[in-house]
């Protein structure tokens, strides 16, 4: 039996590293607007909680994306395939990553690689073993990942 899975991250801006995560991975950013809408109406979250952008409402500390192309439930925005979580966390990143994100770009690793460090992300080594190589790179928040 496969279990469901989302990768979390902790993050002093929840919503600017789910976007640059969305835009990294071409994933698109939850709308979670109808569920939160539902639950400020039964009472059971409060308006300290949302937070209102372009119109919609959204959660304070939390942000989600997920697979376009995935299954997403359509009443809470949330995807049941391919998910990630960003949840509000203050202190800062104080050590390297025990866990990272590799991103296969294949041919178009070094397109990926300009656009995320617009976006952003910093350039911080190359490697490689054999024949495969790869560009390590931290995200605006400091978190490594690699694109190859």
């Amino acid at each position: 039996m496969s279990v469901h899975y989302q990768v979390t991250f902790s993050t002093a801006d929840p919503h600017g590293l789910a976007a640059f995560y969305a835009e990294a991975v071409g994933y698109v950013v939850e709308d979670h607007s109808a569920l939160i809408r539902m639950l400020l109406d039964q009472g059971a979250t409060s308006e300290d909680d949302v937070e209102t952008v372009d119109g919609r409402l959204r959660w304070r500390k939390y942000a989600a994306i997920r697979d376009p192309e995935g299954p997403f439930d359509e009443h809470s925005g949330a995807g049941r395939g391919g998910r990630m979580l960003f949840q509000d966390e203050p202190t800062p990143k104080a050590a390297k990553n025990r866990l990272h994100l590799d991103l296969h770009a294949g041919d178009r690793k070094d397109e990926l690689i300009e656009r995320l460090t617009e976006l952003g992300a910093r350039r911080l080594w190359e490697a490689s073993v054999g024949p495969q190589g790869w560009v390590t790179l931290a995200d605006p928040d400091g978190n490594e990942f690699c694109v190859s």
